[in-house]
């Protein structure tokens, strides 16, 4: 399985593509952040995080894409550059027809360390060590990238299970009604 990951963000959009299979070694196969200028017109950012992910999209061909879920945070301003550059990350690949996930901070923590109070060192740390990296990702919006596809690795086979008998139950219910 080939996973983007997306860190979504105005400013700085972490990227990382991660391949492999729950119980084997996992592969790093890219790493980076998209970068916008904070001056810039909303617009323009939001087209440059377009031209950024379809760049990582073409060359990576994933199978699947996991986006950090927006949570509510304090500053209202972050969140909507966040929720922004998450849309736009779902919208590429939608377009292309690969399935999107999202997964909240503190499951992809819990699923990368053990712990959904992780904090950044701790994710980056574990990111370094699971895909035996010599160093951990810089910034730390590259290695939450690389956290999310592997949590998505990790959790994809026994959500799909979850989701199979959902849809078994509701169609043997559908046939007793």
């Amino acid at each position: 399985m080939r996973v983007l990951g997306v860190d979504p963000g105005l400013t700085r959009c972490g990227v990382g593509v991660v391949e492999g299979v729950p119980g084997r070694p996992l592969t790093m196969l890219g790493v980076g952040v998209v970068r916008t200028p904070a001056d810039a017109e909303l617009g323009h950012r939001l087209v440059a995080v377009e031209r950024g992910i379809e760049a990582w999209l073409d060359e990576h061909r994933p199978e699947f894409v996991a986006v950090e879920r927006v949570f509510a945070q304090h500053n209202v301003r972050t969140v909507m550059g966040t929720a922004q550059a998450s849309a736009v990350a779902m919208l590429c690949a939608s377009r292309r027809g690969i399935p999107v996930a999202l997964h909240t901070p503190s499951e992809v923590k819990a699923a990368v360390t053990g712990s959904g109070r992780a904090d950044k060192a701790q994710v980056g740390a574990m990111v370094t060590r699971l895909l035996r990296l010599d160093a951990p990702p810089k910034p730390a919006d590259a290695a939450d990238a690389l956290a999310l596809a592997i949590c998505h690795i990790w959790r994809a086979p026994a959500q799909n299970r979850l989701q199979q008998a959902v849809a078994a139950h509701r169609t043997l219910k559908g046939r007793t009604a």
